[in-house]
């Protein structure tokens, strides 16, 4: 690996301070712009070097999106620049994001066993995240007024998540989901953030800190990464729309420290810094397949996002051992052959001793709308060279969202539209 993707020990603070003097220096659209003058005056309020356990000032909007993310979508997409232009334009084509749907809230949400209902609850939480854009972007308070009223239809009356075990995969995904919806209509005439705070304290977080605490009372290497991440990404997102620092700082501290597989040394298990062409590394879900592997690239991703917007930068830690991850992931999804160590885990609530000997292509070379969060950060914020996370992000582009990628469950494991609010 070059000298030159070597993470730095710099702080956030420090990072976006320099991003937003090239982007003066450069101009509107210049090649060395890494950040917008209003990214980078929005984040410099957020909270590098805040100590654990110490109050922080959240700085809002700060989950997916920053103020500057959702300025430049706005300002490029009023101009008609690419490819934001089209990046919206798959928003806008998504049935989702049509103003006047209406929500279907239920009480009580199953995934997993009888009774299962949960696609209401994505597909009502896509529709008010794709709504809430593109009120953002275009102003237009119809889509506003769609997602104000879907989060507080669910907001009035959701009181549980149920099922099997599933049930903890519901509670993180679509968790850290319905808080980014919520944290992009906050202020909305009518909207009511206190009674949606209050669902995801009293519904979401104790299903999310549940898992992360006893693992549904299995062995502690008995979920994949995803179950970990989904659960992490839930924690951190409530900590943030909720003003709660003790649980952003649990979520950051799990991404560390935690003893599941998703914590960042279990999640990327081997370091590869001599492959050839750059370092690798491999992901804890490599075996077993490709589309959850993939997933895997979204869950952290946004993790690494949120606190990044908080002033965090758990997309370096480790010496950019997530990227180094990313990079492996893309790298064999493009057809290409990576290294492959023997990964062994334990299962059930005895620990049984499982392996994968060798790297799973099953759903190799799926589309899932993860790159361009992952590009944009590596290759323009940060200038790193990460050829095989470019060229996946290049052949993904434009990215959809909830809908456009099948109707199942895990179509609609990220909100997508990277295209849009990413591109720098």
């Amino acid at each position: 690996m070059s000298h030159g993707n070597k993470h730095r020990a710099m702080s956030r603070r420090t990072l976006l301070g320099i991003g937003g003097g090239l982007a003066v220096a450069a101009g509107a659209g210049g090649a060395f712009a890494a950040f917008s003058g209003e990214e980078a005056g929005a984040a410099a309020t957020g909270t590098a070097g805040a100590k654990a356990g110490a109050e922080r000032a959240f700085a809002h909007p700060g989950l997916l999106h920053s103020a500057g993310d959702l300025n430049r979508a706005k300002v490029r997409v009023a101009a008609r620049a690419e490819p934001w232009l089209s990046g919206h334009g798959r928003l806008a084509a998504n049935p989702h994001s049509a103003a006047g749907r209406r929500p279907r809230p239920q009480a009580t949400v199953v995934r997993g066993g009888t009774g299962q209902n949960y696609t209401v609850l994505y597909n009502d939480i896509h529709a008010a995240y794709q709504n809430a854009l593109r009120w953002k972007i275009t102003g237009a308070t119809a889509h506003g007024d769609t997602a104000r009223d879907i989060l507080n239809a669910w907001s009035a009356t959701l009181k549980t998540v149920t099922g099997n075990a599933d049930r903890f995969l519901a509670a993180g995904i679509y968790g850290w989901q319905f808080a980014n919806a919520a944290e992009l209509m906050r202020g909305y005439a009518g909207f009511d953030l206190g009674r949606f705070r209050a669902m995801m304290l009293d519904v979401f977080y104790p299903l999310n800190n549940q898992f992360l605490k006893d693992h549904n009372g299995a062995c502690v290497t008995n979920y994949w990464a995803n179950w970990d991440l989904c659960n992490m990404a839930s924690v951190m997102a409530i900590g943030i729309l909720c003003d709660d620092t003790a649980k952003y700082d649990q979520a950051v501290e799990y991404f560390k420290n935690g003893a599941g597989n998703g914590s960042i040394k279990k999640a990327v298990p081997f370091v590869y810094d001599d492959a050839p062409g750059g370092s690798l590394a491999q992901w804890q879900e490599s075996g077993r397949d490709q589309g959850h592997t993939m997933m895997g690239m979204g869950q952290m991703g946004a993790i690494c996002e949120m606190a990044w917007n908080q002033g965090d930068d758990l997309y370096g830690y480790d010496d950019n051992r997530f990227m180094k991850a990313a990079q492996y992931v893309a790298k064999y999804n493009l057809g290409q052959s990576v290294p492959f160590t023997k990964y062994t885990w334990g299962t059930g609530t005895n620990c049984a001793h499982r392996e994968h000997t060798v790297i799973s292509d099953v759903s190799r070379g799926e589309a899932r709308p993860v790159w361009d969060l992952i590009h944009y950060h590596y290759a323009r914020r940060r200038r790193l060279s990460v050829p095989h996370i470019t060229a996946m992000a290049e052949k993904s582009r434009p990215e959809g969202g909830g809908g456009d990628y099948g109707p199942n469950s895990g179509g609609y494991d990220q909100l997508g539209f990277g295209t849009l609010m990413y591109a720098k």
